[in-house]
């Protein structure tokens, strides 16, 4: 959350908890960055279980308007290709975003992102432990 470019919230339209936990969640991030323009993609899965919703197309678009993000109904288990739509277009959204930014950072992120930890130095950090033990 402290360092991301892009959210996406994916929830159930078989299950309202799903759906309800999404507004206090944005606030969050909002506390965290109140004034950076984040792309956020608002998705609702299990498009394919119609008979089971609990949450309309209505409800879910009227959040991702009062979020400031995009909206998509899909289906991860019939059509894939709506959820790969779905993150092109958030994609494309952070690239824009990025290339108005001129190359510089947004203003208000005052974290570093994580380093990835180096794969030599945990092996080697690792045989140092497993040897001390037999020792």
């Amino acid at each position: 959350i402290y360092w991301a470019d892009g959210f996406v919230f994916v929830y159930s339209i078989t299950d309202y908890e799903s759906f309800r936990v999404l507004r206090p969640l944005h606030q969050h991030i909002r506390r965290i960055h109140p004034n950076a323009n984040i792309p956020l993609l608002l998705m609702a899965n299990k498009g394919d279980l119609l008979r089971a919703r609990q949450v309309s197309s209505k409800e879910g678009l009227q959040l991702a308007t009062e979020l400031g993000g995009t909206y998509s109904e899909v289906s991860a288990r019939e059509n894939c290709e709506g959820v790969h739509e779905a993150f092109q277009q958030l994609c494309q959204e952070l690239s824009r975003s990025s290339s108005s930014c001129n190359g510089e950072k947004r203003r208000g992120l005052h974290l570093v992102r994580p380093k990835s930890p180096n794969m030599q130095d945990l092996k080697r950090r690792l045989k140092q432990a497993l040897t001390s033990k037999g020792k």
